[in-house]
């Protein structure tokens, strides 16, 4: 088992430490400061008298950290505007402008390794979210960008999946993209994400670019960008995208009346919560014939003042819902703000977001791609996976997180196992067809294709009916554990209860609990685990434990993992038994969080009372 201690946790021992830091104000042994930058690198040279002077490493130390703090998984993401109770604003233009331009240095190596020539006319593009910060934030990307070398093409504002197709589609064909959001998260947050090529860069590759960014960001004396007034080139990227979109739905529909207006006929309502997805209306179902009134949200505001845009919101799936039955309409959809997740609702007003999502989506892939294996994260259900091998499909459960899961089946399709969807219950999905990227728009295009299909087959069920048969857990419940620390030591602490519980299943301590290490999924080299010759990082970690009674009767599953983007530990829950997730969550709290001491570091208070009720009963 792991320790239970708390004390201090050292900083990591591969953490370079810069080679200064700035002088106390009353020491008089300083002389001279002096700067020097050029365009793909910028030192700072201190001049000073011989005598000896002691610099204060605790200080850069927290210089440091502050930028790699901002890391949450494959994406940076920080607080950008006051606002928060309890949350200092972290997220600033020369943080930003410091990754920006380690991002930048790192796709210029990138290329002069791969083309093994100096790379030349670097370019990279860069879109947001309408987010307040986003204005001041894009300076210190352009100003960032622009000190490592690279050309840089404001599309304004934009949606996550566009800016990793700027990379693809011609005439544009860019370097590389970034992307400015935090998601569904507050409008005081903001974020980067980052775009090859090649496709979202992974957890790794991101810390390795924050490492660099903290050490330039310690080493600069002075935290104003030298280069605020760098121009950037607007384009208009999102035209293209939104044609791009349009020319695969007549494409695919063919439809043998009206080829140019596929959708004529249809009522389709869209909900963009405010965010980047508006364009989704008047750009792609408008001009493809389909009748939008009744759309809600569509002008972008970075305040979102309706409802928050995710659609796991209740309260963005209630308004579309009545939005839908209001207005009869075939279809109604829901995007997050930068639009790389989406859920829908269907002509009978049934939301379908979650394990519904994965199981439409699983149905429509599985009858273009018969058998292949769908990938999601180990948070869906049981039925989801009979749902799934019903149809001929194979459902391989891996690890929470979009990047996660794509990755894995990226890895499987090398592998020589035919992967073509991948898929999180936060409505993450992506397919093999669409380069592997998380494409709320394309995902909607594919139920769109999907239900003209079956309007011109004859039927008018709608897309609801291809998940009639999915059913749903009888009991589930999340519930969240915030770490009791400072926040560097947070993540530490966060691997240490969840290795604890991994030895204590392990041991036996918890009786009728089995880690389940590959769920019901057929592939051999591991899941939640990876075992195999070329194992994935661990961005976070989690394990997912099976549950039996002492008939050995299945009561469900305890999922309980690290948050990706918060200090928190989540327990996700699920049983086809009365009771059963109360019973789970008792034994949870009495025989590990108790037993083990972890309740010394975590907040368990979610736990004790949905545990009580379960007492009370």
């Amino acid at each position: 088992m792991a320790s239970t201690s708390t004390s201090p946790i050292p900083l990591r021992g591969n953490a370079r430490k810069p080679s200064f830091s700035p002088l106390p104000a009353k020491d008089a042994s300083q002389k001279t400061l002096s700067f020097s930058f050029s365009s793909r690198s910028s030192k700072v040279i201190c001049v000073k008298s011989s005598s000896t002077v002691k610099y204060n490493e605790v200080v850069v130390d927290e210089e440091i950290n502050k930028i790699r703090r901002l890391q949450n998984g494959s994406d940076v993401r920080g607080v950008a505007l006051e606002g928060e109770k309890g949350r200092t604003v972290d997220l600033t233009p020369p943080a930003v402008e410091a990754i920006a331009e380690s991002f930048g240095e790192w796709v210029i190596k990138a290329l002069e390794e791969r083309e093994r020539r100096p790379a030349e006319d670097v370019r990279v593009s860069l879109g947001k979210d309408p987010r307040i910060s986003g204005a001041s934030l894009s300076v210190a990307v352009f100003a960032g960008l622009a000190r490592a070398g690279c050309l840089v093409f404001d599309m304004g504002l934009a949606t996550t999946p566009a800016c990793f197709m700027s990379t693809l589609l011609p005439p544009f064909c860019y370097d590389a993209s970034i992307m400015m959001t935090a998601s569904h998260l507050p409008y005081t947050r903001n974020g980067l994400k980052f775009f090859t090529k090649k496709g979202g860069l992974t957890s790794p590759e991101v810390e390795q670019i924050c490492d660099k960014a903290a050490r330039k960001y310690a080493n600069r004396l002075t935290k104003v960008s030298t280069m605020l007034n760098f121009p950037s080139k607007k384009v208009d990227f999102m035209s293209a995208y939104a044609k791009h979109l349009r020319d695969i739905i007549k494409e695919r529909v063919n439809h043998p009346l009206h080829y140019d207006t596929p959708l004529k006929g249809f009522q389709i309502i869209v909900n963009a919560g405010n965010g980047s997805g508006g364009f989704f209306t008047w750009d792609v179902l408008d001009k493809l014939g389909a009748d939008t009134f009744g759309s809600l949200h569509l002008n972008p505001d970075g305040m979102f003042p309706n409802h928050i845009p995710n659609p796991e919101d209740k309260t963005a799936m209630a308004l579309t819902r009545a939005a839908v039955l209001h207005n009869s309409a075939d279809l109604g959809i829901v995007f997050d703000t930068d639009v790389d997740r989406s859920g829908v609702v269907d002509n009978k007003g049934n939301p379908i977001n979650g394990d519904k999502l994965i199981g439409l989506m699983s149905a429509i892939v599985l009858k273009e791609h018969p058998g292949t294996t769908i990938v999601t994260d180990a948070r869906t259900s049981m039925a989801l996976t009979k749902f799934i091998t019903e149809r001929g499909g194979h459902h391989c459960l891996y690890r929470v997180g979009y990047r996660n899961v794509i990755d894995k089946a990226v890895q499987l399709n090398k592998d020589g196992i035919e992967t073509h969807l991948m898929m999180e219950t936060s409505g993450h999905g992506a397919l093999k067809e669409n380069y592997f990227l998380d494409d709320g728009a394309f995902m909607v295009v594919k139920i769109i294709i999907e239900m003209v299909h079956m309007k011109l087959s004859g039927s008018d069920e709608g897309i609801g009916s291809l998940i009639k048969d999915l059913e749903e857990p009888l009991e589930s419940i999340e519930l969240r554990m915030n770490i009791i620390s400072e926040p560097k030591y947070a993540k530490a602490r966060g691997t240490e209860a969840i290795e604890a519980f991994r030895s204590y299943v392990e041991e036996g301590q918890l009786e009728g609990w089995e880690l389940d290490s590959c769920g019901d999924c057929w592939v051999s080299e591991g899941c939640l685990v990876d075992s195999n010759d070329s194992p994935a990082a661990i961005d976070a970690h989690m394990y997912r434990a099976k549950v039996s009674n002492e008939k050995n009767e299945e009561v469900g599953w305890v999922h309980i993992r690290q948050s990706i983007h918060n200090p928190n530990i989540a327990v996700n829950v699920q049983s086809s038994v009365p009771g059963g997730c109360q019973l789970m969550t008792r034994v949870l709290r009495d025989k590990f969080l108790l037993a083990s001491g972890m309740d010394e570091i975590l907040d368990i208070s979610q736990v004790e009372k949905y545990a009580r009720i379960g007492d009370r009963a």
